[in-house]
């Protein structure tokens, strides 16, 4: 429901949706970006709405406790429980974030690699390794600010990480943030 009222609201603000991702691509990592405001949440949702997949997100497992799971849970939030690492369970959070490919079918994981909503120009990395770890390709989400176009463009499959970090930033060099001052791409990849 809330992702049906996000697009909702996404097409009365005179959005569209673009989608450049083949049918065949079922499972993958989509880095969502840019992230400089709250207000990316409601294309972020409208994107998940329209592609029709059913597109997670990881949030400790905290904030999946009752009442909060009421409302994370629809939405696509996926729990993630850090004391495997503490344990020797696994080695790191990316190990964990991999492993969930094999938990749910058809999965997709949607990333902020900004790790913030504040200028970063040094994007973290992790949604590279995942997708590397788990076999799957990374898929750009984008929401333009500028176009008030947001959809599912370029499939990267995961080979070399400098040149797959230099395609990621050539592709977002063209997308306008909410707040384009809070907008920064990787300086190490330009």
């Amino acid at each position: 429901m809330v992702k049906f009222i996000c697009y909702l609201i996404f097409l009365i603000k005179g959005w569209r949706y673009q989608n450049l991702l083949n049918q065949e691509v079922k499972s993958f990592v989509m880095v969502g970006a840019p992230h400089t405001s709250n207000w990316d949440f409601v294309p972020a949702m409208s994107v998940a709405y329209k592609s029709g997949n059913k597109a997670k997100f990881v949030i400790k497992n905290d904030w999946l406790k009752f009442p909060l799971n009421l409302f994370f849970k629809p939405i696509g939030a996926i729990g993630v429980d850090r004391s495997r690492i503490k344990t020797g369970e696994v080695s790191s959070t990316t190990d964990v974030m991999a492993q969930l490919f094999k938990e749910y079918k058809d999965l997709v994981l949607m990333i902020a690699p900004e790790g913030t909503r504040s200028a970063n120009s040094e994007w973290k990395s992790g949604f590279w390794h995942i997708a590397h770890k788990a076999g799957v390709p990374i898929v750009l989400g984008f929401a333009d600010y500028k176009r008030k176009i947001a959809g599912l463009g370029p499939v990267i499959h995961t080979e070399d990480f400098e040149s797959d970090m230099k395609k990621i930033m050539n592709f977002y060099k063209t997308i306008t943030a909410a707040d384009p001052s809070k907008f920064m791409l990787d300086q190490r990849y330009l």
